[in-house]
């Protein structure tokens, strides 16, 4: 018996590290280096063994840890023990939403990490609030959009026109952005009420291509094709990040590096992150969450409970279009640049996929696929003939690997008490 669990639990523990290998190959194991003759592929595949052997050590564990529990004698005892120690599904992604706030905090300080990481995680980052409020619209309310770059898109212009005609500040504009593309969510629940499905993805599409061809064509507020540029950047608390005297690093005394500001924009976006994240976990438990998902489940039950589902939706899309203003604003800032041709519909396939291979209506899984779909293609960025093929392979392993998601399993907000509970 002993022999078996241990087979099975080696079995178990071979299949996770090749998944992980696999994965770690394209993340870990190539790097770009620069030289006289150009850039050139260097190889990093002891980086990859590491990360493979980690992940076979800890599921192997993992998996004797959880047979020898199993083996142990059954009793009354014994089964609160295991109830009282053993994390339960929901614990677990606790516990593992933690250890990743802890380690997007200290990731700008770890050795191995240069201002280059830095910068992708922030574009990881604005993705995963992205994903976040689509998985509002999509994920709990059960309303397919694939026009979401819109509301970014709104967002973004929002912000740059304000900062540029009106000198407000990043604090003032960054919730006025937020306001309008929320505005533009309610406009666009309006006509979609009645639909449902396909008929309410082709309606969302073609109104994300109605904002960017506006984008394009009215030329006198947006720019056009040329886009906005010379959009000011945010300031710490009134100091600048620049060279001389009153800057950030004068006033505290420190050498001044241009990585000052990423590290400045990456904290900032993952505070927002976090925010957002927070918010819709909450809400979730509130009434209007559980509306939600009502509507996703069905409808028409949903109607026979006395909830208004012209209410629910219209919130689901005004919240989900008020974060994408939010995470707008912030990629405007960023940049500094902005052009109709960042808003396309690529976007919103990215965008939704983010949200369908993390798992419908999780949280960690959005920032699990984020950090696959976004985070893979910009390491191949500089080899544009490999950037969309990382992209496929990776949607196309995760996929097969986990059909519904990388964590599909949905949390009840509400449950019934048990039979003889008080």
């Amino acid at each position: 018996m002993a022999r078996g669990l241990s087979l099975a639990a080696l079995r178990d523990a071979a299949a996770a590290g090749i998944v992980a290998g696999l994965l770690a190959l394209p993340l870990l194991g190539f790097r770009l280096l620069d030289s006289a003759q150009g850039l050139s592929l260097g190889y990093r595949l002891s980086w990859v063994f590491y990360a493979v052997i980690g992940v076979f050590l800890g599921r192997l564990v993992l998996n004797l840890i959880g047979a020898k529990w199993a083996a142990r004698p059954r009793s009354t005892h014994h089964n609160a023990a295991m109830a009282r120690f053993t994390p339960s599904a929901s614990q677990s992604e606790y516990i593992a939403g933690w250890a990743m706030i802890a380690i997007a905090f200290v990731l700008p300080f770890l050795p191995f990490v240069d201002r280059n990481v830095v910068d992708r995680m922030t574009l990881v980052l604005i993705y995963v609030m992205l994903g976040t409020g689509l998985n509002i619209v999509v994920g709990l309310a059960g309303l397919l959009d694939l026009g979401y770059v819109a509301f970014y898109a709104v967002g973004a212009y929002s912000y740059a026109l304000l900062a540029l005609n009106f000198d407000l500040s990043f604090w003032i504009c960054l919730p006025l952005a937020g306001i309008f593309a929320a505005a533009f969510g309610v406009l666009l629940g309006f006509p979609v009420l009645r639909l449902r499905g396909d008929y309410l993805a082709i309606v969302t599409l073609g109104f994300g291509e109605i904002v960017r061809v506006i984008l394009i064509n009215w030329q006198s507020l947006t720019g056009g094709p040329n886009g906005l540029v010379g959009i000011p950047r945010p300031s710490f608390f009134g100091l600048e990040f620049r060279a001389g005297a009153g800057g950030f690093a004068d006033v505290f005394g420190l050498a001044f590096s241009p990585a000052q500001r990423i590290y400045f924009l990456y904290y900032l976006i993952l505070a927002l992150a976090l925010i957002t994240i927070a918010f819709v976990q909450r809400v979730r438990s509130l009434p209007i969450g559980r509306a939600w998902e009502a509507l996703r489940e069905d409808e028409i039950a949903c109607r026979s409970l006395g909830l208004n589902p012209t209410t629910i939706k219209l919130s689901a899309f005004a919240l989900g279009a008020a974060f994408a203003g939010f995470a707008g604003s912030f990629f405007a800032t960023r940049q500094g640049f902005i052009s109709p041709e960042s808003f396309s519909f690529i976007e919103s396939a990215i965008i939704l996929a983010i949200v369908v291979l993390g798992g419908m209506g999780s949280q960690i899984g959005i920032v699990l696929a984020a950090v696959l779909l976004v985070g893979l293609p910009e390491w191949f960025r500089d080899l544009q003939q490999y950037r969309m093929l990382a992209f496929g392979g990776a949607m196309v392993l995760i996929m097969l690997w986990r059909p519904q998601g990388l964590l599909s399993r949905r949390t009840p907000t509400a449950k019934l008490a048990e039979a003889g509970s008080s």
